[in-house]
């Protein structure tokens, strides 16, 4: 029965990254840390410059067991140690019931003038090196030096130590020697079973604060490659692109008060579909405005020479609100709609205004602030051209559909500080910066913008606060239905359409959400107008 499974690099990579720290979990603390005999080599140090130096004392005299002064002495402390999980009984060491010694240490070129037992772990250790005992001793063996040690039980971490006198046996003065060799065997199990009978372990060198064994080591080495391997393959391999992903160059137009949202959007599309070779060139000439943008869309449209029936794949437009104007090849869809703010010079000392004021400004009938309860400074509208969605939805929402008064000045920056006056900008950019600039000024913006505006604050309208919950709770008359136009249907397949279809979905709640509600979740997404 085949299980479907396919064996690549990848899949055998993440199997290996399963087995291998169980298997070295396994052999660590099911097997190795059962039995583990280790000791350490604390110090082995030559004696002769010591005992040469000033107040050496004693040193300078050092005898062996025959009273002959040592000449080359070297200084040797070994600690024997449990650094398993289970404790060493005398049946666990490896040699036959008449021998009581467990453990051989030998020292080449060296012999034994004389070894003591210190610091064990617990005073009842003393107990296994006395001549009742039998097993612990000193000597020689195949012309090395030699100390014996007895099968001493030893508890979980319990541990003695050995502190032994050598003399060079080399007759050159030596200024090291070889390491000493250890030797002794136990059973790797408990008593029962397999393992009991057929495993067994040397005696290791072990370290202080130890993490692992040798093996342990080298399965957490090859566990380390295997995620290294992985991490590369993945790299050198990038994963492909999600399906609703098309790559291609996408051109984007239109409303700077949506701008923001867009850009926004475009990032995260660039991010998510890399993979599939993304270009969405982004300038600051982008975005020019709701009717330019329109009319950008229908000329690529006919520069293209898309035939009636067919449309364009690489080129959208954004509006605040419907298209105004003859645009009989473009199509719309209702994407999100977003609130708006009337914006105000922070030197004009107002923050909230009635609707009945607004409209009164606007039609030039209150020149300056102290008549709303404000600074006595002159007011100077800043607005948009028409054709503007910002001011389209001014116009219609707000004034009553009366257009503001007409400009004064043709330049913003001839507006005279003392006096009331009008003047009119291309973008919302423009706008906020002029507003922030010229005291006493009041302009109109999407929210999201003017809120990283210095300068500038941005006014309540009836107590209403410019927020997506003051448009859909409260009577905050100031927003707008944001709508994406394509040159006739946008290709199915087409970058376009993939654009759209990601702002539609999940991935635009995320990007929209600081900025606007999509219309994918009100009650009526085909008029998309608040709850």
């Amino acid at each position: 029965m085949s299980l479907g499974l396919e064996w690549d690099l990848d899949t055998i990579i993440a199997i290996l990254s399963i087995v291998v720290p169980l298997a070295a979990f396994g052999w660590e603390f099911g097997v190795v840390g059962r039995k583990r005999l280790g000791y350490r080599v604390q110090m082995d140090t030559l004696a002769t410059d010591t005992a040469h130096a000033p107040y050496a004392g004693v040193l300078r005299e050092l005898d062996d067991d025959h009273g002959s002064t040592l000449t080359d002495p070297s200084f040797v402390l070994l600690r024997i140690e449990n650094a398993g999980w289970q404790p060493i009984v005398e049946g666990d060491y490896l040699t036959s019931e008449s021998d009581k010694t467990g453990i051989r240490v030998t020292f080449q070129h060296r012999r034994v003038a004389g070894a003591v037992v210190t610091e064990p772990s617990q005073p009842e250790l003393r107990d296994f090196f006395t001549e009742d005992v039998g097993g612990f001793g000193y000597g020689e063996e195949n012309g090395a030096g030699l100390i014996r040690l007895p099968k001493v039980k030893l508890n979980r971490r319990a541990h003695y130590k050995v502190l032994a006198v050598l003399e060079s046996t080399s007759g050159d003065q030596r200024q090291d020697f070889p390491d000493p060799v250890f030797r002794a065997d136990v059973s790797g199990g408990n008593g029962r079973g397999l393992l009991s009978r057929f495993v067994k372990f040397k005696m290791a060198r072990t370290e202080s604060h130890r993490f692992a064994s040798r093996p342990g080591w080298v399965f957490v080495t090859l566990l380390a490659l295997g995620v290294l391997i992985q991490a590369g393959t993945l790299t050198l391999s990038p994963e492909p692109p999600p399906k609703d992903c098309v790559g291609g160059t996408l051109h984007l137009h239109g409303s700077t008060a949506f701008e923001p949202a867009v850009r926004k959007a475009a990032e995260a599309y660039r991010a998510r579909c890399a993979a599939a070779g993304v270009r969405i060139p982004v300038t600051d000439d982008t975005f020019r405005g709701s009717t330019e943008g329109l009319t950008d869309l229908d000329r690529a449209g006919k520069d293209a020479a898309i035939e009636p029936g067919d449309g364009l794949a690489d080129h959208l437009a954004f509006s605040d609100g419907k298209a105004l104007g003859n645009h009989p090849r473009l199509l719309s869809r209702p994407l999100a709609y977003l609130p708006y703010t009337l914006v105000v010079n922070e030197d004009a000392g107002v923050e909230n205004l009635r609707a009945e004021e607004v409209r009164a400004i606007y039609a030039g009938k209150v020149k300056r602030w102290s008549e709303v309860g404000g600074s006595d400074l002159p007011i100077h509208l800043v607005s948009r051209h028409r054709g503007s969605g910002t001011r389209t939805a001014l116009v219609e929402r707000v004034l009553g559909r009366r257009e503001p008064v007409a400009p004064t000045v043709s330049d913003c920056t001839a507006l005279t500080p003392a006096a009331w006056g009008a003047c009119e900008v291309g973008t919302t950019g423009t706008l906020l910066d002029m507003t922030a600039a010229v005291p006493g000024a009041l302009g109109h913006s999407e929210v999201s913008s003017a809120e990283r505006q210095d300068g500038v604050v941005l006014l309540r309208i009836d107590d209403q606060e410019p927020t997506l919950t003051g448009v859909e709770e409260g009577d905050y008359p100031y927003w707008q239905t944001e709508y994406a136009y394509s040159y006739g249907r946008a290709p199915d397949g087409s970058i376009a359409q993939a654009f759209l279809g990601f702002l539609t979905v999940e991935a635009g709640r995320e990007t929209l959400g600081p900025y606007a509600r999509l219309c994918s979740e009100v009650d009526k997404p085909g008029l998309c107008e608040p709850s």
